[in-house]
């Protein structure tokens, strides 16, 4: 076989795979925006229809009248902007520190810790959470619950952080002080406009997972009024069956905070995830 026919089939063949990755990525998005487009009577037809006779926007509705809705996301909003902002924060001083400051020996050894932290699953932590926060009076406070979030995601976040110091020569603090920067100075001016793509990941990340969250808000909100969007998406299935219509339009609702994020963050996190550390 010629050298460009074997190129030629390998291509095609990773085309195809590709392409198939992408049909089944988009094809569970493509049948919930449907689904919460549908009538109820068309939602149990069968033979399914792939594609409704009448677009309908009754399951919106229902969604915001029946359920507060509206109140959820908003809880869900502002808790996770806060906690995705302290644990970039967090992550970005914590990462500076663990690329500038930690020996060898050691920093090896908390970036362990860190990564094996990350491997461990968040209900096995929920009875001691629960625990500390009952001899506390912390249920059912939101500020709490953010504070746990950024310290579920802040260890992933401080590896993210100091991978993106890793690539900032030292150099670059060395002549801003010798400009007559201070280190404060020299983090603010100097380091962190060239991590701005790094911070821009950070938030992402953090912001996704916070998001999606759904054991801790069980366990850590008991109020209606405090729910946010996975909770308040679980309480869509009962014991007489799941409302598909509510549920379809809930997780196309639900999907926008996470689209607008990636979208205005896109170009920052592709710049961190390709350039060099140092601009010509």
């Amino acid at each position: 076989m010629k050298p460009r026919t074997r190129r030629n089939i390998s291509t095609a063949v990773r085309v195809l795979l590709l392409a198939i990755y992408l049909i089944a990525a988009i094809l569970p998005l493509y049948w919930i925006f449907i689904t919460s487009v549908k009538s109820p009577q068309e939602i149990y037809a069968f033979p399914l229809k792939y594609w409704p006779e009448k677009i309908s926007f009754a399951s919106y509705e229902k969604l915001f009248s029946i359920s507060t809705f509206g109140l959820y996301f908003r809880n869900s909003l502002v808790i996770s902007l806060l906690s995705s902002l302290g644990a970039m924060v967090v992550a970005v001083m914590s990462g500076f520190a663990l690329s500038r400051y930690s020996h060898s020996r050691s920093k090896g050894i908390i970036e362990l810790v860190m990564y094996f932290s990350q491997t461990i699953p968040s209900f096995i932590i929920m009875v001691p959470i629960f625990s500390i926060f009952s001899k506390i009076h912390a249920v059912n406070n939101r500020a709490m619950l953010g504070i746990v979030y950024i310290a579920t995601v802040v260890a992933f976040c401080t590896i993210m952080g100091k991978s993106f110091f890793d690539r900032i020569p030292a150099s670059l603090e060395e002549a801003a002080k010798i400009d007559g920067c201070n280190l404060f100075q020299s983090i603010t001016k100097v380091v962190l406009p060239i991590t701005l793509p790094g911070m821009a990941a950070i938030f992402c990340f953090a912001f996704i997972n916070i998001w999606n969250e759904l054991f801790l808000a069980v366990m850590l909100l008991n109020s209606s009024s405090k729910m946010t969007v996975p909770v308040a998406l679980n309480s869509f299935i009962s014991k007489a069956g799941i409302s598909w219509d509510v549920m379809s339009a809930g997780i196309v609702v639900a999907l926008l905070p996470t689209m607008v994020v990636f979208g205005i963050g896109q170009k920052y996190i592709v710049a961190g995830l390709t350039e060099g550390s140092v601009k010509g």
